[in-house]
């Protein structure tokens, strides 16, 4: 299947990525990371431009993101930075992303760039603020452990500071996302089936409504269905340590024994298996802050059946991914906490019909941030750009024309001959 694009009116089209564009040039580069490990990006150099903008997620390839040709547009140049296991979250562990976008950063300073922006989408926002806030602290006072304690090198890796950040859609973080949308009713973590029927969001006794019926919850049950949440997410965080605290004492035997047995037993993965994570009440009650959302979650219309299969958030973790990652309790990947480092100059754009960056988490996070320069726009579209009604322009074409514009502002771009 060929890759989709985004015309200015919002429709999708198929596009030829053959051929790059008029004054485009697009080159593949390999790199590794100052704990060496191998990743690639993709380079669009627009003639003439000065400025470049890094696109990254780490959990997801963003090769063809709809906003790569509005970038280029706008008159800048796009890098795109793959992470080191693309598509492929169960061993992600967000402080090893860091120094995957830290090679991305060298690469572009070598390059000559002369401005270098931050650019994060939905988790690649939340990625974004972290590799900032580590990136403006004095290289001793940066993160050297993993939340499960496995050494990282970031006080001795080269982090380059951007000159700006743009934020489309950030949500606050993976382990704040699971918080919200981890089913609390699953009681056997064995049993994808089991339930507490008091907890069950999915059941009409509770408030649920046959789809696409909008529900209703009472504050009781939410009080009760929050806290509930939080409890499940803290008894896979025991699982994790546990786990984790295993795999650290077989490493050390190791280095002791020097035995292979030793050695077998502290590669062996200790995989955790999640079920049930498209779970959040705002999915399918839409007065719970309220916003233009359409019913469902990020996975489409029937949350209630998708709850129950195989895609979802943190399905499958390793300990290390789940602490650094999916944690609300232990990940550093959190926007709140990132933000106030974030003093460059910033431009934050949510989608007014976002299911998973809902106007109360936005307002924190944009409260959060350490930028004087700070611009702040709602733009209609849904969280992954989609128009919220038939007919409108998509998300990513009503954030372009502030992302031109500001980029305009501050760092003297031009579009290709002068025009848009």
């Amino acid at each position: 299947m060929s890759p989709i694009a985004v015309d200015r009116l919002g429709a999708g089209r198929d596009v030829d990525t053959s051929e790059p564009p008029p004054g485009v040039t697009i080159a593949t580069h390999q790199l590794t990371t100052a704990d060496g490990a191998k990743v690639e990006g993709v380079l669009h150099t627009l003639d003439g431009a000065t400025a470049v903008v890094t696109v990254m997620h780490p959990r997801q390839s963003l090769t063809h993101h709809p906003m790569i040709p509005e970038f280029l547009r706008a008159g800048v140049s796009v890098w795109t930075q793959g992470t080191r296991s693309p598509n492929n979250d169960i061993a992600l562990v967000h402080e090893q992303a860091l120094l995957d976008a830290a090679a991305g950063h060298v690469l572009l300073r070598d390059l000559g760039f002369e401005t270098v922006l931050t650019f994060g989408h939905s988790g690649g926002g939340t990625l974004s603020a972290f590799y900032i806030e580590q990136a403006a602290s004095e290289p001793e006072r940066r993160l050297d452990v993993t939340p499960a304690g496995r050494p990282v090198p970031l006080p001795g890796t080269r982090m380059p500071m951007p000159d700006g950040a743009i934020f489309l859609a950030p949500h606050p973080g993976q382990g704040q996302v699971l918080r919200h949308c981890i089913d609390p009713s699953v009681i056997d973590e064995t049993d994808p089936m089991s339930v507490d029927p008091a907890l069950d969001m999915y059941s009409a006794r509770n408030g649920f409504a046959a789809p696409p019926e909008p529900s209703r919850y009472s504050a009781d049950f939410l009080a009760a269905y929050r806290a509930a949440q939080a409890e499940r997410i803290a008894r896979i965080d025991a699982r994790a340590l546990a786990a984790a605290d295993e795999v650290a004492r077989m490493r050390a035997r190791f280095s002791r024994s020097k035995d292979p047995a030793d050695r077998r037993a502290a590669l062996a993965p200790r995989i955790l298996t999640t079920y049930r994570t498209d779970a959040d009440p705002a999915y399918v009650d839409l007065s719970i802050e309220p916003n233009d959302r359409h019913y469902g979650s990020l996975f489409g219309r029937r949350p209630d059946l998708i709850n129950y299969g195989l895609v979802g958030f943190g399905r499958l973790t390793t300990p290390d991914s789940w602490l650094s990652t999916w944690s609300a309790n232990h990940t550093r990947a959190d926007f709140v906490r990132c933000a106030p480092r974030v003093t460059v100059p910033t431009l934050y754009l949510e989608f007014s019909g976002d299911q998973a960056a809902r106007p109360a988490s936005g307002a924190r996070m944009v409260a959060a941030l350490g930028a004087g320069d700070l611009t702040h726009h709602v733009v209609r579209g849904q969280h992954f750009g989609q128009p919220v009604a038939e007919g409108e322009p998509t998300g990513y074409a009503a954030a372009a024309v502030h992302v031109g514009h500001w980029l305009a502002e501050r760092f003297g771009t031009a579009a290709p001959h002068g025009k848009r």
